[in-house]
C-alpha cells in the first residue's frame, strides 16, 4: 500500500507542478531559480514567535473542529479525503504520512500558496492575491461534496473551511514566513495525516 501511494503521490507532485514550471520557464527563469519563485525556500520568521504559534494553534484548532464536525453531517456512502484508509489499522500510516504530505500537502501547496499566491500576488496585492487562491482552494474542496451529496449546504460549508483556512496558510506563509511555503506544506501535511489518521 506504501509503494502504491508514494509513486502515486510523487506523480500527483510532478502533475500540480507542471503549470507552475511552464510559467516559471517562459517569465521568470532568468530572475529566480524555480524551487524559490514558488516558496521552497528558507522559512524567515518575521514577528513574534508566539505570536505565530498562537495564531497558528487558534486557527488548526478551529479549522479541524469545525471540519471533523461539518464531515459527522454528511450522508452515508459520500467519501473524505481519510477514507481510503477506513479500517486498514497502523499498517497502512505509512501511506497515510505518503498521502497528507506528498500527495495532497505538498502538490497542493506548490500550487495555492506556491503559485497562485505568489502570481496573482504580484499582479494585484497580497489582499487580493490571497483572497483568489483561498476561494480556489474552497472550491477545490467544496465542489466535488456539493456534486457527490446534491447539497448546496454542503458544498457552501466544504468551500468556506478549506477556503479560510488557506487563507490563513496565505498568510502565514507570506506574512510570517518570508514567503516560505514550507511551514504551510508542514501545517496542511499534519492536518491530513491527523484526519486519516483517526479513519484508521
Amino acid at each position: 500500500m506504501f509503494i502504491n501511494e508514494f509513486v502515486g503521490a510523487l506523480v500527483q507532485v510532478l502533475l500540480f507542478s507542471l503549470i507552475p514550471l511552464i510559467f516559471w520557464l517562459i517569465f521568470a527563469r532568468r530572475k529566480q531559480n524555480f524551487f524559490k519563485w514558488i516558496g521552497i525556500k528558507k522559512i524567515e520568521h518575521e514577528g513574534k514567535w508566539w505570536g505565530t504559534a498562537c495564531a497558528i494553534l487558534i486557527a488548526t484548532g478551529l479549522y479541524m473542529g469545525l471540519t471533523l464536525f461539518a464531515i459527522r453531517f454528511l450522508p452515508e456512502g459520500v467519501t473524505t479525503a481519510g477514507s481510503d484508509f477506513a479500517g486498514k489499522g497502523f499498517a497502512a500510516f505509512p501511506a497515510v504520512l505518503a498521502y497528507g504530505f506528498i500527495r495532497t500537502g505538498l502538490s497542493e501547496e506548490i500550487v495555492f500558496r506556491g503559485f497562485l499566491l505568489k502570481r496573482f500576488g504580484e499582479k494585484v496585492g497580497f489582499i487580493t492575491g490571497n483572497i483568489i487562491q483561498a476561494i480556489l482552494f474552497g472550491m477545490m474542496h467544496g465542489i466535488p461534496f456539493g456534486l457527490a451529496t446534491h447539497n448546496i449546504t454542503v458544498a457552501i460549508l466544504m468551500t468556506i473551511l478549506p477556503g479560510a483556512f488557506g487563507w490563513f496558510q496565505g498568510w502565514m506563509n507570506e506574512k510570517r514566513f518570508g514567503g516560505s511555503i514550507i511551514p504551510s506544506w508542514f501545517l496542511h501535511g499534519m492536518i491530513n495525516v491527523i484526519v486519516a489518521t483517526i479513519a484508521l
